[in-house]
């Protein structure tokens, strides 16, 4: 970021975290492996030093987020509760990476600062435009005009498929915002809410 040769710019991405674990769960089995990497990484993230019983006394219990049917006893043998366990558990971690960021960025000098922006996928999808501008000023770039109605044509789609997340085409990215209200269920919402509260706050959410 500091060498001037490079002129690096950095634009990060947010997301509702509740949209984040609807769409991770329509796409629980192919996203099984990475979830398990994002959960090792926080292992490996840990800081050694203390005894274990030590650091069990400082640090609360990692909150991961349970599928409905393990609150009511069920087994976490069975493949889609096991699924959704782990990809719960990647969303907290990730969720404490985009906080550590967004401290980060608050504190950041000013050399840091002109060089990195936020963005969130909700104000993109309600102004495309006018965000898209604001992200090419930021990189120095010009703003085609056919680059703006690509971007337009992308998020006002006829439809929204929640069928095939992976799938990139034309949708009416509008719809995406508010899927996960009638796909979660109140106590999905409330673990995502619990575990991601702090960066939540911080990105308005």
């Amino acid at each position: 970021l500091r060498e001037p040769g490079l002129n690096l710019r950095v634009v990060q991405l947010f997301r509702d975290p509740r949209a984040v674990h609807n769409s991770r769960l329509k796409a629980r089995q192919a996203l099984l492996r990475e979830s398990i990497q994002v959960l090792r990484s926080r292992h490996r993230a840990e800081p050694r030093g203390p005894p274990r019983h030590h650091q069990q006394q400082q640090q609360p219990p990692p909150q991961l987020l349970l599928p409905p049917g393990l609150l009511g006893g069920g087994r976490a043998s069975q493949p889609q509760h096991r699924a959704e366990f782990f990809l719960g558990g990647a969303l907290e971690v990730i969720c404490q990476a985009w906080l550590r960021d967004l401290l980060l960025a608050r504190r950041a000098p000013a050399w840091l600062r002109r060089r990195y922006t936020q963005l969130r996928y909700e104000d993109l999808v309600r102004e495309p435009r006018a965000q898209l501008r604001r992200l090419l000023r930021f990189a120095g770039l010009p703003v085609p005009p056919a680059l703006e109605e690509f971007v337009l044509n992308m998020t006002r789609g006829a439809a929204y498929s929640s069928d095939r997340p992976f799938l990139i085409s034309a949708r009416d990215a509008r719809e995406a915002i508010h899927a996960w209200r009638e796909r979660l269920s109140r106590q999905q919402v409330r673990q995502v809410e619990a575990a991601c509260s702090e960066a939540m706050s911080l990105l308005a959410y």
